[in-house]
C-alpha cells in the first residue's frame, strides 16, 4: 500500500520555478475554485457561435450533461436534438460540414466516439470533414456511473484516425479556449472533457495554441508531461518534490526540481517541447486520466523511442477498466494523484543515466 503523502503544500505563493509567462491562477495552491471542464465546452460553444453563424451543435439526448444546453439557449435555431443516435449524428454532421457548416457533435465519450467510431473514421476522418467531436464524461472521474461510462480508450482510438486533431484541456478556462480554437480551424477535432469538478488553476490570460505544449513549471531533474485535469496533480507533486528534504536526501541531498508541461494537444504532438525536456532533464513521467496504451503516454513513448530514448514512467490507467465510486476515491485507487506521481518520479530518477 502506498504510504500517506508526507509532503504538505504551501498556503502561500508557489515556488519561483512556476512560469510567470503562462499566467496561472494566483490561488494556484490555495484552494482554487472547482468547476468541470465540460462547463468550458458549453461556454466555448456559445462564444464560437457568436463569432460565426456557421457553427451548429448536435447532441444525443444529453444536452445538459454535455453543457450543450448553453448553446441551445443562446441559438435554438442552430441546435439539433438527435435523440439516442450517435451513428446518425456523426453522419448528419459530416453532411452539414460539406454544406459549409461547422458542426459540433456532443455526447458522452463512451458513446461518441465510443459507439460511432466507424462513422467518425469513414465519414469525418477519411473525408476530412470539418466536424468537431465533443466527448464529455471521459476518464475515471465519471465516478458512480462505472466502467461502462468511463471512456478510457478514447484518446488512443481517436489519435489513430488520420486528419484528426486530439485536444485534452486541463480546466474550465482551457476547455473554453480549446472549443473556440477548434471552431476556428478547418478539419476534424476531438475534444475530451470530464464530468467531475476539478481545480481551476489557469486564467483567461493563460496561453493556449493548438499543437503547442506549454511549460508551466521549470526544472531540469525530471519532466512531467500531463494532459487534462491531472495536470494539477502533477503541479502539486512537483512542488512537493521541490520542498521536501526527505525526498531530496535519497538523491544526493538536493531538492528535485521538476519541469511540468501541459501537453493539451495529443495530436499533433509538440515533439520540439517534449524532446527539449528529454534532453534537458534526462527522465520523463507522463500523466493522464486514460489508458497509457495509445494515449498520451504512448504518444510520448513513441516520440522518445524514435528521436531520443529516455527513461519514462507512465501514470494512467494500466490496461484495466474502471469501477464505480466517488471520483476522488477512484483517482486515488487507480494511482492518479500527486503521491503516486511523486513515486513515479522517484522510480524514473533511479533509472536516469
Amino acid at each position: 500500500m502506498l504510504p500517506r503523502f508526507p509532503y504538505s503544500l504551501p498556503r502561500f505563493p508557489p515556488s519561483p520555478m512556476i512560469s510567470k509567462t503562462v499566467k496561472l491562477s494566483s490561488s494556484l495552491f490555495n484552494n482554487p475554485p472547482q468547476k468541470p471542464t465540460r462547463q468550458g465546452y458549453g461556454e466555448g460553444l456559445v462564444e464560437a457561435g457568436a463569432a460565426d453563424e456557421s457553427v451548429v451543435v448536435l447532441c444525443t439526448d444529453l444536452t445538459e450533461s454535455t453543457r450543450s444546453n448553453l448553446f441551445k439557449e443562446a441559438y435554438p435555431k442552430r441546435f439539433v436534438q438527435m435523440g439516442i443516435s450517435e451513428q446518425a449524428m456523426a453522419g448528419i454532421a459530416a453532411g452539414m460540414a460539406l454544406t459549409g457548416k461547422t458542426p459540433f457533435i456532443s455526447s458522452y465519450a463512451a458513446f461518441s466516439p465510443g459507439r460511432n467510431w466507424e462513422q467518425i473514421r469513414t465519414l469525418i476522418g477519411l473525408q476530412n470533414t470539418n466536424v468537431k467531436i465533443g466527448g464529455a464524461h471521459a476518464g475515471i472521474s465519471v465516478g458512480p456511473d462505472g466502467a461502462t461510462h468511463q471512456a478510457l480508450e478514447d484518446i488512443a482510438t481517436m489519435r489513430v484516425i488520420p486528419n484528426m486533431t486530439v485536444l485534452v484541456p486541463c480546466d474550465v478556462h482551457e476547455a473554453r479556449k480549446a472549443t473556440v480554437a477548434a471552431a476556428l480551424m478547418t478539419g476534424p477535432v476531438y475534444l475530451r472533457f470530464a464530468r467531475a469538478n476539478s481545480s481551476v488553476f489557469t486564467t483567461t490570460q493563460t496561453p493556449f495554441t493548438i499543437g503547442k505544449a506549454e511549460v508551466y513549471r521549470d526544472g531540469t531533474d525530471v519532466a512531467i508531461i500531463a494532459a487534462g485535469p491531472i495536470l494539477y496533480e502533477a503541479l502539486k507533486a512537483a512542488e512537493a518534490l521541490s520542498k521536501s528534504g526527505r525526498v531530496g536526501s535519497a538523491f544526493g541531498g538536493k531538492r528535485i526540481e521538476v519541469r511540468v508541461i501541459n501537453c493539451h494537444t495529443i495530436k499533433p504532438l509538440d515533439k520540439k517541447t517534449i524532446l527539449a525536456a528529454a534532453k534537458d532533464c534526462g527522465a520523463i513521467v507522463t500523466c493522464e486520466e486514460a489508458q497509457i496504451i495509445g494515449g498520451l503516454g504512448g504518444a510520448v513513448a513513441e516520440c522518445l523511442a524514435e528521436h531520443h530514448p529516455t527513461p519514462i514512467e507512465r501514470i494512467g490507467m494500466q490496461d484495466c477498466y474502471g469501477e464505480s465510486g466517488e471520483p476522488a476515491e477512484l483517482l486515488e485507487h487507480f494511482g492518479l494523484t500527486a503521491p503516486h506521481i511523486v513515486k513515479a518520479v522517484q522510480r524514473v530518477l533511479r533509472r536516469k543515466k
